[in-house]
């Protein structure tokens, strides 16, 4: 399993997977929003939505889990 983590302090914009969805290499898991431009957060490998950590709305820091996926 892998944990998603934020790179950067910011907004949850959009959730746009939910656990047991299945993602491809680029997949969206969500996007985060800073400085009013969005930030694709993806995965880099095929991988298995898991669980998903935080909500749409949510402020997040720097190193927050933001999801957890299987690869």
């Amino acid at each position: 399993m892998a944990e998603v983590r934020a790179e950067m302090a910011a907004n949850v914009w959009k959730v746009a997977a939910a656990p047991g969805d299945t993602l491809n290499e680029g997949d969206a898991v969500l996007i985060l929003e800073s400085m009013k431009m969005e930030i694709p957060v993806v995965v880099e490998n095929p991988a298995a939505v898991v669980s998903i950590e935080v909500a749409e709305g949510d402020v997040v820091r720097e190193g927050d889990l933001l999801a957890v996926v299987a690869e």
